[in-house]
């Protein structure tokens, strides 16, 4: 880990004009930055404490949805009434995301900035990673994929987005708002991350809140996560699913997955074929789900994620439903 200063940001804007160094890097929890500074990933020469800035940590929910601050820690949304009740999959996400110990210190909008996830990228020897040295190739391409994705990979990178949180937000059209020198603009969560995992951040630029609409998809939803152990894990897949449903046959329907591409993935055609499926029909379910299963291209030794994928879907589809 090389040298850096370090300062603490007391006003946003502050915050801001020393974040347009291009030397310098944010600090709120540290959960995942700290990391990337050891393995070598990172290497700001200063780095701006912002974690006492004040009003980005408030949750605030009404009949227009549900705002959530940067800096709110994820123990603090997890626990929320609001949350718990209105938006049961984020709630779920946040808890399934870490232990203890790092939900009460990760911040929201530190755990939409995680970086993809790859034994290749994190290793402690030099690797050829093209996140790391553009350029340098993909060993994964060759080497291990078990936790690799299978959608929306490219030659120049297969590893999977890490953001449980990510995932739910994607289901239910979220926004995030950010603040920049340039002035405030809002994201909204499709255009937030680009196909390689990398959001849409410009320099100097800190999120500020992410907003959920209110939705009976959202009132009436599942996250459901799959990982090789129970402890703290990422996930193999991941499932964010929100029904309304009339008789036992879905009305609406949202899905996205996690673990499976370099970000969150939005089942669109799913979504549409869902509708006037009973939930009992495991065939029909099945079948509303082809479209968008037949992009997946799975590597040598994550096949198995395909059908794992399909069949947590169906499950997290169930749940939702009983939900609704």
């Amino acid at each position: 880990m090389q040298d850096f200063t370090f300062e603490r940001a007391v006003t946003l804007p502050k915050a801001i004009a020393a974040l347009s160094d291009k030397d310098a890097m944010p600090l709120a929890g540290g959960t995942e930055l700290i990391n990337w500074m050891k393995e070598g990933i990172a290497a700001p020469r200063r780095l701006v404490d912002i974690g006492g800035l004040a009003g980005l940590d408030r949750i605030a929910a009404d009949a227009k949805g549900l705002t959530l601050g940067a800096l709110t820690r994820m123990s603090d949304a997890a626990g929320h009434a609001a949350v718990k009740r209105d938006y049961p999959a984020i709630a779920e996400a946040l808890v399934k995301s870490a232990s203890p110990q790092l939900r009460n210190m990760a911040t929201l909008g530190g755990n939409l900035m995680q970086r993809n996830r790859c034994p290749y990228f994190r290793a402690e020897v030099d690797l050829p990673c093209n996140k790391r040295k553009a350029g340098s190739g993909c060993a994964a391409l060759g080497g291990q994929d078990r936790f690799a994705a299978i959608f929306g990979w490219t030659e120049d990178c297969i590893a999977p987005h890490a953001s449980d949180l990510a995932v739910a937000l994607a289901a239910f059209d979220a926004t995030i708002h950010v603040e920049g020198p340039q002035g405030t603009r809002s994201i909204a969560f499709a255009d937030f991350y680009a196909s390689t995992g990398e959001t849409a951040l410009r320099a100097g630029e800190l999120i500020t809140a992410i907003h959920v609409p209110a939705s009976e998809t959202a009132q009436h939803s599942h996250y459901l996560k799959i990982r090789e152990r129970r402890s703290y894990e990422f996930a193999l897949v991941s499932v964010a699913a929100g029904l309304v449903t009339e008789n036992g046959r879905i009305r609406e329907a949202r899905l996205a997955l996690g673990g499976v591409a370099p970000k969150p993935w939005r089942l669109r055609q799913a979504e549409k074929a869902l509708a006037g499926v009973t939930l009992t029909d495991d065939e029909a379910l099945r079948q509303a789900l082809a479209g968008d299963f037949a992009a997946a291209r799975p590597g040598r030794h994550n096949g198995f994620k395909t059908e794992l994928a399909l069949r947590a879907a169906i499950k997290a589809i169930r749940i939702a439903g009983e939900r609704s």
